[in-house]
């Protein structure tokens, strides 16, 4: 695992902008509607996954994330990794909305990476693995990089990756500022991944160095207004990106509000960016 020796949890990215943070509420009749069962088995629901996503895991994709679900539960007895252990909560707020975002790709509308190049992903502020555990489960041809500042948190993750098999994966415990500086990181990666909440310029000044020219960005959101979009917008072109598309969606179970934002890159980052060390949170840009 990579480290930057950082082992004090209060330096992790700030919970408002790299902690993954999309456990919406969900209603008791949303609970009733879902075919999941209460021993700790996740649900199938194909037709949901192929009436949101137009795809559906196959067998052992499916077994793959019953057994990310039995690690988490595990992990949690430990860690404070979710609080949505229910396995249809789980099914809709963490493996759902992981590849909701990933639609696009799932389909085939986009490519992933360049031609006979290993695709490469990066989920910045992992927490508890998503949405790179279930990317790189259904994307076994790309190399997905989970990034957080966490140390225990990114210990329990290399050893969960390795229980399941999943050579595809590895762990870099570091802030998203100081990667998106580094050589082996920066303008490296086809897809960057960010689950959170706060300001979607912090979350873009996170991950666009990181990306290489051509890529993309995809920002999970819960809201989403006006003023927020125009700043983006500003920001983007900053960073060189634009932004692509703006996707608005309700989960299946819940009929929680959500948006994904598509960004591309079109120009170099200007070197300055990241900025230091917690500056993105204190100073967001634009």
């Amino acid at each position: 695992m990579e480290s930057n020796g950082n082992s004090n949890p209060s330096t992790s990215p700030e919970p408002q902008s790299t902690t993954p943070t999309t456990e919406l509420a969900t209603g008791e009749s949303a609970a009733s509607a879902a075919s999941a069962p209460t021993n700790g088995t996740l649900p199938e629901n194909s037709e949901l996954w192929q009436s949101t996503l137009g795809w559906q895991p196959s067998q052992a994709e499916q077994a793959m994330l019953q057994r990310l679900y039995q690690g988490i539960l595990e992990g949690n007895r430990k860690l404070n990794l979710t609080r949505l252990t229910e396995p249809t909560e789980f099914w809709e707020k963490h493996l759902w909305d992981s590849l909701r975002a990933l639609r696009p790709w799932l389909q085939g509308q986009l490519s992933l990476g360049k031609q006979e190049q290993t695709p490469k992903i990066i989920d910045i502020g992992t927490g508890g693995g998503f949405p790179g555990i279930p990317a790189a489960i259904v994307f076994p041809q790309a190399q997905v990089t989970l990034l957080d500042s966490t140390r225990k948190k990114m210990v329990f993750l290399q050893q969960l990756v390795a229980e399941m098999k999943l050579s595809n994966v590895r762990t870099v415990t570091d802030r998203a500022e100081a990667s998106g500086q580094k050589e082996g990181h920066r303008d490296k990666y086809d897809l960057a991944l960010i689950r959170a909440v706060g300001p979607t310029t912090v979350c873009a000044e996170y991950c666009l160095p990181m990306v290489r020219y051509g890529g993309m960005a995809v920002l999970y959101r819960g809201q989403w207004s006006v003023e927020e979009a125009e700043d983006l917008k500003e920001t983007a072109l900053l960073l060189g990106a634009e932004v692509v598309d703006v996707d608005a969606f309700e989960t299946p179970l819940s009929q929680g509000t959500r948006h994904c934002i598509y960004l591309k890159k079109i120009a170099g980052t200007p070197d300055m960016f990241p900025r230091a060390v917690g500056v993105p949170v204190q100073s967001p840009l634009p």
